[in-house]
């Protein structure tokens, strides 16, 4: 007959000793970037004190495991590229994952800007296919509210909400 199992303690589980808190972030950082701020959210959520906390990320910074500058960098690609966000989203992403103004103002202005309104504009469309609206003033009041809330600027915005909602019939069928 087998013996039941202990389960054992979830929190006890997620502590490390800082030498497998810093193994873990080596292979974390290996594999992906990570800012400091992910690094000292993980380390509290592992039980490592602040004092050893501030040597590991010391040590990950000096070994270049971690680097704000190009974590921002790849965040700013990733965000403008795959999943269309505009500038004002993505700052307000990275300050509040702790990257340094001076860093995030470097890494939007390396960023390459062409075809911004053009994702823009297909991610307004996308948006317009799934909206119920009686008027075009209604349709264009959504569409800017959406490209707002992706963190584009507003006379952008507005000028393609407004060249969208021109082009469309009033739908009210609904």
């Amino acid at each position: 007959m087998r013996s039941p199992k202990l389960k054992k303690d979830p929190a006890a589980r997620r502590t490390k000793t800082p030498e497998q808190a810093l193994a873990a972030l080596m292979r974390l950082c290996a594999r992906a970037e990570k800012s400091e701020g992910d690094a000292r959210r993980l380390l509290r959520g592992w039980g490592v004190n602040e004092g050893e906390a501030e040597q590991i990320v010391a040590r990950l910074t000096s070994e270049r495991f971690i680097d704000d500058a190009r974590y921002a960098g790849a965040f700013v690609r990733e965000k403008m590229r795959l999943s269309g966000w505009g500038e004002y989203k993505i700052r307000a992403a990275l300050q509040r994952k702790g990257i340094a103004r001076a860093t995030i103002d470097e890494a939007l202005g390396g960023a390459d800007r062409t075809g911004m309104e053009e994702r823009l504009r297909t991610q307004l469309l996308r948006k317009l296919r799934q909206t119920r609206y009686a008027t075009q003033y209604e349709l264009k009041t959504k569409l800017i509210r959406y490209g707002l809330s992706l963190g584009y600027d507003y006379e952008t915005v507005h000028e393609t909400a407004a060249s969208l909602a021109a082009d469309t019939e009033p739908c009210d069928e609904f």
